[in-house]
């Protein structure tokens, strides 16, 4: 229960909605108890009349009266409840939802790399979902229920004692009763969920590289393994359906037990005379009403079990220790009544003039724009990198160089401050990172990854996604130096073309071009191109390499390169060789060597397989 104490917490500024529905729950409650009493005069009075007392129409027609305003507050009342409640739970799930994602955006990297994405979003959907719809249920029905126990055990006592005694008996026996399923039921539903998890992640795979399972024709396959997980799901909810039933039908059974005994007092002290009719018509009515709050007694729970073990899963996240100095700031909730964030059309807009200024880092010439001072890293066991020490001028071109998973890639997500060091120091502009909000450092480096990275929606939106607000003319001269213009001009909606998930309906060619104007357009000091140029052919290549050129020109540029063309035009190449620095030199200096730069001229040169093959173990083409 803490779990959902905390997230009603974590929303306090709904308290004044939530406060809203349970006065209106109540009222509701009030009303409702009104009913049974009405009911109570009018059953007293016909049998007055029919018993020869004569025909008075006017008490009759105002208990109706009576029953019909009853009747009209109550639907009144459950509209106003209906409505607080249905957006209370809409904006409950909005703050959930935004401070999850906050929280998500705010966690280090490696976080992620133990993390399917379809788990992560399944999480959020089931937590978030089942704790809305419980806390929606709970502020409509709790306190009415409560209300009306107490009214109905008050009004009980007062006729008959015995009837508040076998009442009262009740509530606490249908508690224990849930006490005794609770643990057992909470176990299996955690293990449901990781199954779910599983599911869902594997499910959100498959769709998201669908191109890659049907080539290997493995669809077969990944339905076996979805269905495998829902499977163990199956399984799981017999047992623990069957165990929550047993128990169900041990607490109603108690219950109409003792119900028949309370009718059974009713019906015989009516007979007896003790009771009169309206007595006995009434004390029926409250006690369906009585019984009415322990059957939603019993749905409550149900749905609290479900809430309690999804707000683990929401909390477990939360629980996360942040990226150290993260970009995204503290988690925090929402402005729900802001402007939305999207024009007449449904396209993002983004809100520049409250967006918050990244510091621009100072460069100086004498300065080395970056610098590794006997760097070491490793994941887990398995170290990577090892006394990695070297510095980049001002307007130097630098090419890293090795085998595949050498380290090169790692080299620049710790120079973006995507992982830390695990010794030595990384220095951009001459800070060290470590001291540096991430903002900064990362505002100082433009990247073009191997993979082009982009994002469902429009063209434009890409291009500006590392400079929100660029005007029109800018985006548009960094598209041409990144020769993307010419394609996109060719397209039905131009810059506004939406190019689907991941840029699916785009080339790999112009998926990357665009990638490329992208960081043109950042126009950041230190430029990292991770294989940039890797998924284009000849042809593209050419007109990438171009705008690359003028790119890097007055930058700062670390290249990983897939041709040996990239690698020759740098000032300085570094081989990387069992995670160690291996050699550094010019291009020419390192030919005249040894070292792999010489061998992978010579395989280069050489038209052997085996040549090729060995050419291949450094990502290299020629």
């Amino acid at each position: 229960m803490e779990s959902i104490l905390r997230a009603l917490r974590e929303a306090r500024e709904l308290t004044p909605r939530y406060i809203g529905i349970v006065v209106t729950s109540v009222l509701i409650a009030a009303t409702a108890l009104l009913t049974p009493y009405l009911t109570k005069l009018a059953t007293d009075e016909v049998v007055a009349q029919v018993g020869g007392a004569g025909t008075r129409v006017a008490p009759l027609v105002w208990i109706a009266v009576g029953l019909l305003a009853v009747e009209l507050a109550n639907t009144l009342l459950s509209n106003m409840g209906g409505y607080l409640g249905d957006t209370m739970s809409m904006r409950l799930r909005a703050i959930l939802s935004s401070r999850y994602y906050n929280k998500l955006l705010g966690l280090p990297q490696r976080y992620f790399d133990t993390q399917l994405t379809g788990t992560i979003i399944n999480r959020l959907h089931r937590s978030i979902i089942e704790l809305t719809q419980f806390l929606a249920s709970f502020s409509n029905n709790f306190f009415p229920t409560l209300i009306t126990v107490v009214a109905v055990l008050i009004i009980a006592g007062f006729y008959y004692w015995p009837l508040a005694v076998l009442l009262f008996i009740v509530y606490p026996l249908f508690t224990w009763l849930t006490m005794l399923t609770s643990r057992r039921w909470q176990r299996l539903e955690g293990e449901k969920n990781v199954q779910l998890d599983l599911a869902g992640g594997r499910f959100a795979e498959a769709i998201g590289q669908i191109r890659v399972v049907k080539s290997f024709v493995r669809e077969r396959d990944e339905l076996t393994r979805f269905d495998d997980h829902y499977r163990r799901t199956v399984a799981t909810t017999h047992e623990q359906s069957r165990w929550w039933h047993l128990m169900d039908l041990a607490r109603r059974g108690s219950i109409n037990v003792i119900f028949f005994a309370i009718y059974v007092i009713i019906f015989l002290r009516t007979a007896g005379g003790e009771f009169t009719l309206g007595d006995m018509v009434m004390l029926l009515q409250l006690m369906a009403m009585a019984r009415t709050p322990v059957m939603m007694m019993s749905y409550l729970v149900d749905a609290s079990q479900h809430a309690i073990a999804g707000t683990r899963s929401y909390f477990e996240v939360m629980d996360e220790l942040p990226e150290p100095r993260a970009a995204i700031g503290e988690v925090r909730s929402p402005d729900l009544d802001a402007e939305p964030a999207t024009g007449p059309t449904g396209a993002f807009v983004a809100d520049v003039a409250s967006a918050r200024p990244i510091a621009a880092l100072a460069f100086s010439g004498s300065t080395p724009a970056f610098e590794f001072d006997h760097v070491s890293f490793g994941y887990g066991d398995h170290d990577v990198l090892r006394d990695i020490t070297f510095a980049a001028a001002p307007g130097e071109r630098i090419a890293l160089v090795s085998e595949s998973g050498g380290g090169k890639t790692t080299l620049v997500n710790l120079l973006l401050g995507l992982y830390e060091p695990d010794a030595g120091t990384v220095r951009v502009g001459g800070v060290d990172v470590a001291a540096l909000p991430l903002e900064q450092v990362r505002g100082a480096v433009g990247v073009v990854f191997q993979d082009a990275s982009l994002f469902s929606g429009t063209i434009a939106e890409n291009i500006t996604y590392g400079r929100p607000g660029a005007s029109h003319d800018v985006m548009i001269e960094a598209a041409r130096r990144a020769n993307a213009h010419d394609f996109i001009a060719r397209l039905a909606d131009s810059y506004d073309a939406e190019i689907g998930e991941r840029g699916i309906k785009l080339s790999g060619g112009q998926k990357q071009r665009i990638a490329v104007a992208r960081a043109m357009l950042k126009d950041a000091p230190i430029l990292v191109l991770d294989e940039a140029t890797s998924s284009l052919d000849s042809r593209s290549e050419r007109l990438v390499q171009a705008g690359l050129e003028e790119l890097m020109a007055d930058r700062t540029s670390l290249v990983i390169a897939h041709r040996l063309s990239t690698i020759s035009a740098v000032d300085r190449i570094i081989t990387l060789r069992d995670g160690r620095i291996d050699e550094v030199g010019s291009p020419d200096e390192l030919a005249a060597t040894d070292g792999i730069y010489a061998e992978l001229l010579a395989l280069q040169a050489s038209n052997t397989k085996r040549d090729r093959k060995r050419l291949q173990r450094y990502d290299i083409t020629g």
